[in-house]
């Protein structure tokens, strides 16, 4: 009986022992994923940073309110809603075919 209990002492010691590496490598796997996501959305900031910057002349020299309010009224016109949603209907007819 008594090599029974240790058996199954060791048992549970070997499994508390793989689930705490499991846990080591889950949280490790979850900042891999943080980690690229976070890279993943600066570069996708830089670029559309540096697209918008190709047209606005002197863009460095413009106040962020300046800008926003730009792209306020440029994105309030109708006709640039109905050009944004072709752009984008456009998008979801090739993911699709």
């Amino acid at each position: 009986m008594n090599d029974k209990l240790e058996k199954l002492s060791q048992e549970i010691e070997k499994t508390e022992a793989k689930q705490r590496r499991a846990q080591h490598k889950q949280k490790m796997l979850e900042h891999q994923i943080r980690t690229l996501n976070r890279k993943e959305r600066t570069h996708r900031l830089c670029t559309r940073g540096a697209m918008l910057e190709s047209y606005f002349p002197h863009l460095e020299s413009m106040t962020d309110e300046q800008v926003n309010t730009v792209l306020k009224i440029l994105f309030s016109r109708s006709d640039t809603k109905r050009y944004v949603e072709q752009v984008l209907s456009g998008n979801r007819q090739e993911g699709a075919g």
